[in-house]
């Protein structure tokens, strides 16, 4: 993608910004890792997902299509999702630690921007703890 102007930010959709911890953008971005797992999900429909890489990166690299939220009782989540989860079973349990129920956002296409950007510069957002919806 040459610009963000090109990308679907500027299109009419429901988007979002998620924060992600560096090796599992890196996973997501080789196509590995097709699920991101999250303790809380979101209240309204979400099209396409920003993909903010947390520090040291602290710039968003790329977005994806989401293609469905699946939700379900974490045992059955894992046998769902362990496939393309791009973290292991333990790992998988100890961030849902204390709840019985979890989401993962199944990742369809990815687009990686040629140019990575600071969300406070071009979107006027601060990165969030999880995800922040963005106004398109």
């Amino acid at each position: 993608m040459s610009n963000l102007r090109e990308s679907s930010i500027f299109q009419k959709q429901t988007h979002v910004l998620l924060s992600i911890r560096p090796p599992f953008a890196a996973a997501i971005l080789r196509g590995e890792k097709r699920y991101e797992f999250r303790r809380t999900i979101f209240a309204r429909p979400v099209e396409v997902a920003l993909i903010y890489v947390t520090a040291p990166v602290q710039r968003v690299v790329a977005e994806f299509d989401i293609t469905s939220i699946v939700s379900d009782y974490l045992p059955r989540l894992w046998l769902r999702t362990r496939e393309y989860a791009g973290i292991d079973e333990a790992f998988f349990y100890r961030y849902f630690e204390g709840l019985q129920y979890g989401h993962a956002i199944a990742i369809g296409e990815v687009r990686a921007y040629d140019l990575p950007f600071c969300p406070v510069e071009r979107l006027g957002l601060k990165p969030p703890q999880s995800f922040a919806y963005l106004s398109t």
